[in-house]
């Protein structure tokens, strides 16, 4: 019975490309009062590694946090593995604005002692007396309101790419550093103020609004889902977005866009940008924002120090990293010496609308492909030069790029201009069709043929 992940994140790479399948990034939360976690864990882990479900989760006796990625096709059984419990009976799924098939690459399932690392004792106080949960339009309108100060729950590089306008951004690098700050700067407005917060995805305000009331804040709401469901109803209602920017998000993405506001800088030079990487030293790892022309120029390290040593043979590499902890090190970004642009930050000044640095082109990812696997070889006429594969799965279409892999014939790629199907001239073939067109190169019988998608 497997109850770990056993593959690395570049064999679950070469899966999902080859698989073919559509994925969708997902992530969603409870609070309940769970016996053993531990059991609790084993039982998901089974059944979320048998429909194939990747992602982050953490369970505690308090509840379950999780981020996923899910075959589309195995959507609505991952959701019947959740409803088997009580507490999560009717839970919603917060799916990802932008998608990515390679969002998540292993399975993670960790028991924690919270499933958000708050600093609180929640004996001290009653955690199920929340906040006034209200949806978008509601949100709206009571951003609107000259008595509301709106607070962003988030860490300092999540609220840098993208946050609501006038939102209070605490510069810190916890959920637990932000909470005695926030009361601390707010003590005088309990009473005669709105309290409106938010997050990603609800669960920092779930805690975080029944910890304000306890502290005295007489009005206290909270976005419903957080800036997911947020953005969900924006588009779904045609309402305005009063969140400007790109969501920060923990995955491989590392943001999904909302509006095409840029509001941050690159760390290094200065320019508008928003995009987050992680440096290339894998000893540094330092999660920073960079642009492309300082990404090529830095070879997307943060400094000239980890460019010298991404340079050096990867033993050499292992050594100088080999007893170095960096944790929580590598989101200090804003705190990092290595970085030249920063910019000084005082979030308690009366509350005014954000400056935003519109671009007449937002920067883009790099277009990036996915792999689609559709047949495997089943014959090569030496004479001819032609190939012939089994198509097993989806479809193949003349003009498709195509690309014949094996541990042999390596990676070979090329345009189909024509084909036989069956022996016949023919512009597409289907599952249990046999494909022939002429290749410069031998194919053998333990190749595959893929089709490219530009994603």
């Amino acid at each position: 019975m497997q109850l770990y992940n056993t593959l690395s994140a570049d064999e679950r790479a070469q899966l999902i490309e080859q698989a073919g399948q559509k994925r969708l990034t997902l992530s969603f939360y409870a609070y309940a009062n769970i016996q053993d976690p531990q059991k609790f864990r084993d039982d998901l882990f089974i059944e979320w590694n048998r429909l194939d479900a990747l992602g982050r989760t953490y369970v505690a006796h308090e509840g379950i946090n999780a981020q996923m990625s899910v075959p589309a096709e195995n959507f609505e059984a991952f959701r019947e593995t959740l409803e088997v419990y009580d507490f999560m009976k009717g839970i919603r799924l917060n799916v990802a604005v932008e998608q990515d098939d390679l969002s998540f690459l292993k399975l993670t399932v960790k028991v924690r002692k919270k499933i958000v690392a708050d600093g609180l004792d929640d004996a001290t106080f009653d955690v199920t007396n929340k906040g006034i949960h209200l949806k978008a339009q509601e949100f709206n309108e009571l951003l609107e309101d000259p008595d509301t100060i709106v607070v962003d729950f988030r860490n300092h590089y999540e609220s840098e790419i993208g946050r609501f306008k006038n939102a209070i951004t605490p510069d810190v690098d916890t959920f637990r550093e932000s909470l005695p700050i926030i009361e601390q700067q707010l003590a005088a407005h309990k009473e005669d103020k709105k309290l409106l917060m938010y997050c990603t995805g609800g669960i920092r305000c779930e805690k975080a609004s029944a910890f304000f009331k306890h502290k005295g804040f007489k009005n206290v709401f909270q976005l419903e889902g957080g800036i997911i469901e947020y953005t969900r109803q924006v588009k779904a209602e045609n309402l305005e977005s009063k969140f400007i920017g790109k969501n920060f998000v923990f995955d491989h993405r590392l943001g999904e866009r909302i509006t095409d506001d840029i509001i941050a800088n690159c760390h290094q030079c200065g320019k508008p940008c928003d995009t987050h990487i992680n440096c290339a030293n894998e000893g540094c790892h330092l999660l920073f924002i960079q642009c492309d022309e300082c990404a090529e120029k830095m070879h997307g390290c943060c400094s000239d120090r980890c460019m010298e040593i991404i340079q050096l043979p990867v033993e050499e590499q292992k050594k100088l990293r080999q007893g170095v902890q960096k944790g929580n090190l590598i989101f200090k970004k804003g705190k990092s010496s290595a970085l030249t642009f920063k910019k000084e930050r005082n979030i308690f000044e009366e509350v005014k609308p954000v400056r935003v640095a519109k671009v007449t082109e937002i920067r883009k990812k790099k277009q990036t492909e996915r792999k689609i696997l559709v047949g495997k070889g089943q014959h090569y006429f030496t004479k001819a030069s032609v190939a012939q594969f089994l198509i097993e799965q989806k479809q193949l279409n003349m003009g498709d790029e195509i690309i014949i892999q094996g541990p042999t014939t390596g990676e070979e790629r090329m345009v189909l201009h024509s084909m036989k199907v069956n022996g016949k001239e023919a512009t597409k073939a289907v599952e249990g069709d046999k494909v022939t067109f002429e290749v410069p190169f031998r194919i053998r019988l333990s190749d595959q043929l893929f089709v490219t998608e530009k994603i």
